[in-house]
């Protein structure tokens, strides 16, 4: 699938930057070869969403093949929900893979085969210390580190360790194999970094074939070269983690086809959410939030339900760029994207939110007649649908006022409107209840002010209102969804993220929605005029018993509303 931001000017960045300069001096031969690796022990985010544009629009761009690659190398924690989620994820953003799905796990021989190589190479050693005492001599930032008593260990005593770990005779953390680099180095990531370990667990791939797992920075490396990657994308918490990735393959050239070139971008942080995958779990474990496609979630399948669309999300990352350095992003920012997407392609339809009775009095009791509203107001193209007009109507609550305020036009005691589509009414009383809330506003109509007529242009009102007919309005849930925490930065510094979780970051009402939208699928979203962009929820909404979740709001001022 064409990237839908492909259509526009691309801006350069300095990847594209990176990659014109190998193609220009023939370093690849022309060739773009990319990667998206997630690892299968979640779903993914938003963030992610930015790694996967970038990787698969990079290749796309130069012609070249962007792989979707599963680093499954820690089967404690990996799934194949998580596996099928992420494929999902990915070829709704509209990328494919091809022929191009790979796991670490398909590599899993290679990789032990390769270590065992760094032992005979005295590149690598079985060290068996404790977990807590290899932290310890680990060193700081400002300390070097200290050599493990087993750093000299004979290539030979760590070979026959390291099969007999392969072969189960060992519990899970009396060894591990390390690289052999420098424990003085200032970049702790190159100070003999444990490359694998012991680990008893069913692989979902593999099954129980394994019992030592490959850790990540040394696997991530190896697959990319053996995968012929020229360039290996990644967020910029890896910058520190380069040189141990060039150190691998140096050490491994003779081994493997090529060495990829490793290149940092910043990562996403959208304010108003977070994106830690840690939280993310914790919020759905302890059902702080629906599961995770909750609406509410940065989660993609989250995002997904609560209506953003693919081009969306293309053009937000797009828009902000690719940089080296870390900055926050505004969520108005992704939200401007999706209202500018939808206003595009969404269709117009009427839905009252918070309905109160509107009846007219001088209008046949049982007359019936059609009303025609445009499916889009700038593309005539896209039709008119027909809306039933009759005797008792709902409108919103809101569009009444019986002591208004100043530059209130809409419906208030003696003043006139007009029904959009239809009439202009005036209102002549009201009824109450016992508490004193308006139940019913009873107006009369002139009938000689219809839409589309020529009495309609001749008499002019500054209110403009949407009505549903009582006979013929669908009763509908709606879910209004607002942002998921108060705080812009809820889990920066030594906050706790749970104490800004917004309490009104959903409302479910039960609506009047047009009898158009009988026959809503799933997925379809819909402009419902002056409340904002609405999307039929793919879970729970079925036709003729429409869920529809608000996806944004629209950006209007009261009493100069969108799509009026």
């Amino acid at each position: 699938m064409k990237n839908p931001s492909s259509e526009e000017t691309i801006a350069s960045n300095f990847i594209r930057n990176i990659i014109n300069e190998d193609n220009r001096t023939g370093k690849w031969q022309g060739r773009v070869e990319t990667r998206f690796p997630p690892e299968p022990n979640g779903y993914l985010h938003i963030g992610h969403a930015k790694s996967i544009c970038l990787n698969f629009g990079i290749a796309e761009e130069y012609s070249g093949v962007c792989h979707l690659r599963f680093d499954d190398t820690n089967p404690e924690k990996e799934a194949q929900e998580f596996v099928d989620a992420i494929c999902d994820n990915v070829r709704w953003l509209g990328f494919d893979w091809g022929k191009y799905l790979y796991f670490s796990s398909d590599y899993f021989d290679q990789l032990y085969t390769l270590a065992e190589y760094l032992i005979t190479q005295n590149k690598a050693y079985v060290d068996s210390q404790s977990t807590e005492k290899i932290r310890e001599r680990r060193g700081t930032l400002t300390t070097p580190g200290e050599n493990s008593p087993y750093r000299d260990r004979t290539a030979e005593e760590s070979l026959d360790l390291f099969r007999r770990m392969k072969n189960g005779e060992f519990a899970e953390g009396t060894h591990v194999l390390r690289a052999k680099i420098d424990m003085a180095s200032p970049n702790i990531n190159l100070r003999d970094p444990v490359i694998y370990r012991i680990r008893y667990a069913h692989h979902q791939r593999t099954g129980g074939k394994w019992c030592i797992y490959p850790m990540y920075d040394y696997t991530h490396c190896i697959s990319d070269a053996l995968e012929n990657i020229t360039h290996s994308l990644c967020t910029l918490e890896f910058e520190d983690h380069r040189p141990l990735y060039d150190w691998v393959l140096d050490q491994l050239q003779e081994k493997l086809p090529c060495h990829p070139q490793q290149i940092e971008f910043a990562r996403l942080n959208l304010t108003y959410t977070v994106m830690s995958k840690r939280k993310l779990i914790e919020l759905v474990e302890q059902k702080l939030v629906d599961g995770w496609d909750d609406p509410r979630l940065s989660t993609l399948a989250g995002v997904r339900r609560r209506g953003y669309t693919p081009r969306s999300i293309h053009m937000f990352v797009e828009r902000i760029g690719v940089s080296k350095a870390d900055s926050w992003i505004d969520m108005s920012v992704l939200e401007d994207c999706l209202r500018e997407d939808l206003n595009e392609h969404a269709p117009r339809r009427i839905a009252v939110l918070n309905p109160v009775k509107l009846i007219i009095d001088n209008y046949p009791d049982d007359q019936e007649e059609n009303c025609f509203a445009p499916n889009h107001p700038q593309k005539t193209e896209w039709g008119k649908r027909t809306i039933p007009f009759t005797k008792v109507l709902y409108i919103e609550q809101d569009d009444f006022m019986e002591e208004p305020i100043k530059g209130f036009f809409r419906l208030k005691p003696g003043g006139e409107v007009r029904l959009r589509y239809a009439y202009i009414v005036k209102c002549v009383r009201i009824e109450k209840n016992a508490l004193g809330s308006v139940v019913a506003i009873h107006c009369t109509y002139d009938p000689e002010t219809k839409s589309g007529t020529d009495g309609a242009a001749k008499r002019k009102v500054k209110g403009n209102i949407h009505w549903l007919s009582a006979r013929h309005a669908l009763n509908a849930e709606i879910r209004l969804y607002d942002r998921l925490f108060t705080d812009p930065y809820p889990d920066s510094s030594d906050k706790d993220y749970k104490n800004a979780l917004n309490p009104d970051s959903k409302t479910t009402i039960q609506a009047y929605v047009e009898p158009a939208l009988h026959k809503t699928e799933p997925e379809q979203c819909f402009q419902f005029e002056r409340n904002g962009y609405f999307i039929a929820d793919n879970v729970d909404s079925q036709p003729g018993r429409p869920v529809f979740n608000r996806t944004v709001t629209l950006r209007d001022s009261w009493g100069k509303v969108a799509g009026m």
